[in-house]
């Protein structure tokens, strides 16, 4: 009988710095950001730099897509190295982004913490790498 194995793709140092990058140059953007956070998907086995914003709800996501595209070409090219194809917009009441908030204490500061194999309300939390959670 053959055994399907699955190896989970590592979030690598690289991934993290270049996801610190992004994330210092939103800051500086007119974007109103509550969370930044790469997030592990093991149904396809991908990881996702994830953006919460309340924007995504009062002016929608493709608004919030636009304005990321515009902070990336603002980017040196060479500088570049987070996809827009690798960022999910979600809402700032996203239930993922709430969990998270009831797991870590308000007002902690939580920039660059590993966040691995946890269950927060039932919901396993596989892994993820957290720049800002507000």
């Amino acid at each position: 009988m053959a055994q399907e194995i699955l190896v989970k793709e590592a979030l690598s140092t690289e991934m993290v710095s270049a996801g610190a990058e992004l994330a210092q140059h939103l800051q500086k953007s007119s974007l109103t950001i509550d969370a930044m956070l790469w997030l592990y998907k093991p149904e396809s086995n991908t990881w996702r730099f994830v953006i919460a914003s309340p924007e995504v709800s009062s002016a929608g996501p493709r608004k919030v897509y636009q304005d990321i595209r515009s902070i990336i070409s603002g980017i040196p090219e060479d500088q570049r190295r987070v996809s827009i194809n690798d960022i999910f917009v979600v809402s700032s009441n996203d239930p993922v982004i709430s969990h998270f908030r009831s797991a870590i204490p308000a007002g902690r500061s939580i920039a660059g913490i590993r966040f691995s194999q946890n269950v927060i309300d039932g919901v396993l939390i596989d892994d993820a790498y957290i720049y800002k959670l507000a």
